[in-house]
């Protein structure tokens, strides 16, 4: 299972939450959000970055995509399929798309991003008034709806205690979780003993399965 870490920001946090070992951290370059990175960090990851866009200009992302070294682009607003094939054009790396989800019929969206080269994995957040970051998780049984063949990201209220649950979740696509505003202690600011004990847990389960 990958375990994304998302809404990084501060250069003491980064290096903190990457010794815990996450396989994916985010950074958010929406600025409308509370997480936004308006500027370089003192110290980046050596682990996998990914750059989380709402709405963006292309040439925006190609320059996030120079300055940060990413490996990952994640869209998180109204993107059309082909906006997504030109930014994986235009930066030749992999492309998440975020979907909201709230009934089963949100699921239908997923269909218009199954091209080649459009996207190659789904997150799958909490539909709320904003752009994710709702703290709110959505009825994951909910997830057997979706019959596409891309692999997802739950994402949306994940925090401590549901370990249990995420390592019980069967579907086939189900890739791995996207972790942020229930473990943090400001904005950007991640819990690091509260983010590591849901970590090993959630790996002890996976290795016990």
């Amino acid at each position: 299972m990958i375990i994304k870490v998302c809404g990084m920001r501060d250069a003491k946090n980064i290096r903190d939450v990457e010794n815990l070992r996450p396989d994916m951290m985010g950074f958010m370059f929406w600025n409308g959000s509370k997480r936004y990175v308006s500027q370089k960090p003192e110290y980046l990851p050596k682990l996998y970055r990914v750059g989380v866009f709402v709405n963006p200009e292309l040439d925006d992302v190609i320059s996030k995509v120079k300055e940060f070294g990413l490996k990952r682009i994640q869209l998180h607003g109204t993107e059309s399929a082909a906006f997504c094939h030109s930014v994986y054009s235009a930066t030749k790396l992999p492309v998440t798309k975020a979907i909201s989800i709230a009934t089963e019929s949100d699921f239908e969206i997923c269909r218009q991003y199954e091209q080649e080269n459009v996207v190659d994995m789904f997150l799958f957040d909490t539909k709320c008034s904003g752009w994710g970051g709702s703290g709110q998780s959505f009825d994951w049984s909910l997830l057997d709806n979706y019959q596409g063949s891309k692999p997802f990201l739950l994402a949306g209220g994940i925090g401590p205690g549901m370990e249990e649950s995420i390592a019980g979740i069967k579907h086939p696509q189900f890739y791995g979780i996207d972790l942020n505003s229930r473990f943090e202690t400001a904005p950007a600011v991640k819990e690091i003993s509260k983010l590591s004990l849901f970590i090993n847990n959630i790996r002890s389960y996976e290795q016990n399965k």
